[in-house]
Order: C-alpha cells, then structure tokens, then sequence
C-alpha cells in the first residue's frame, strides 16, 4: 500500500523525507513535487529499480532517464568533457528549469536506459526535491505520468495514474510550473538546443551566444 505525506505540514515533511528516502534506498519508487511537474523517482544507481520506472510508465529503453542533483558540485562525480560553456548555463539557470545532456563518467555503473554514454542531468527549482536529492544523493526522475497521458501538475492525478507501483508520495500541492524543462545538449563543441521549454533559445544565448538549434 502506497503511503502519501503532505510536504506543507511540518511533521509529515519531516516523516515523509525520511520515509522516501529510505524508500529509495531499498530499491523502491517515490514521487516527488519538481518545479515543472511531479516526477517520479529511483535510485539512479540500481539497474532493477531503473527498470521498474520503466515498468510503472510503460516507457521503453528508447526514451533514457533523467537524473535529478541536489547540488551543482555533484556534476563532479558524474560527467567528463564538461566544457566551461556548461558549467556557465549550470550558473545561469540552475536550480531550475534547463536539462544538460552531457557525457557520463565511463566508470558509473548504472543503467538509465539507452543513453549511448550521456545522462540529462537537471538540479530542480523546487525545496522539497533538494531536500530528497540532498538527503539521498542522484536519483533518476521521469515525469510521473503514464505514458501517453498528461504530466502531472498535483499529486492526485500522479498518483490515480500510477497507484501502488510507487511506495511513497510526496504531496506538495500544485507544481510551480507545468512547462517542461528545455534541453540543451552540451556533448558537442557548440551546445545545441534539442527542446525548448521553459527557457527560450533567446535567454539561453544570452549566456552562450552561440548555442545552436535542433532541427
């Protein structure tokens, strides 16, 4: 049985932080409030649990994980061949609405799904996902919806679609914002702007006036 916590109550943020974490060490899912949409979340680290987000979606391999940072230093451990472009766009806009796909340290052992060697990795703009990433560490998040139907701005709607397939809840009322994160690949020389969301090509380029757009 799925357990929910109210994160706008004192006590029950406190029991369900800890509840969702230790949920997460044991290989289990959770959902959590992000600035754009609720998400859900694993840890980034367990091939099996990876799999089970999956499962819950119904998403193939295809569409890869994203990794979800407490901390901008956590990158560190995390990519190589992070140019200084990125880590300006790292300063600009994080925590916040913009992903970076950037190449993943070849000694990582895990299993987001078929990345061909990178990780879209994302700090978020929202209190109670610091407080988890914190407390736990990196932890692949997806959208909490199933696939096909619309990412979830409440709790209720994530968890209508996804029930007991996840172990813990964590309500933090409506999201901010329901407009998806933009995506800038920094693998390349140029950084190219694969998805506009949130941040606009133009507010980027105000960091990288070079920042190229996908096709």
């Amino acid at each position: 049985m799925a357990r929910r916590y109210d994160t706008n109550d004192a006590t029950d943020r406190v029991t369900g932080l800890r509840e969702a974490a230790s949920a997460v060490r044991r290989g289990e899912l959770v959902v959590l409030p992000t600035d754009t949409v609720y998400g859900i979340g694993a840890d980034a680290f367990s091939s099996e649990a990876v799999a089970d987000l999956l499962d819950a979606k119904g998403r193939g391999r295809n569409m890869p994980t994203p990794v979800l940072i407490g901390s901008p230093n956590t990158l560190h451990g995390l990519v190589t061949d992070f140019s200084e472009m990125a880590w300006e766009l790292v300063d600009a806009f994080w925590p916040g609405a913009l992903t970076l796909v950037a190449k993943h340290q070849p000694s990582l052992q895990w299993d987001l799904g078929d990345t061909r060697g990178t990780v879209a990795v994302r700090m978020p703009l929202h209190p109670v996902a610091i407080e988890l990433l914190t407390e736990f560490g990196p932890m692949a998040v997806s959208s909490a919806n199933l696939t096909g139907h619309p990412a979830p701005e409440d709790c209720d709607a994530a968890q209508q679609m996804l029930g007991d397939s996840v172990s813990v809840y964590l309500d933090g009322g409506p999201t901010p914002g329901i407009v998806p994160s933009s995506i800038v690949d920094v693998t390349r020389e140029v950084p190219v702007l694969l998805r506009a969301g949130a941040l606009s090509a133009e507010e980027l380029r105000k960091v990288v006036p070079d920042l190229e757009v996908a096709n």
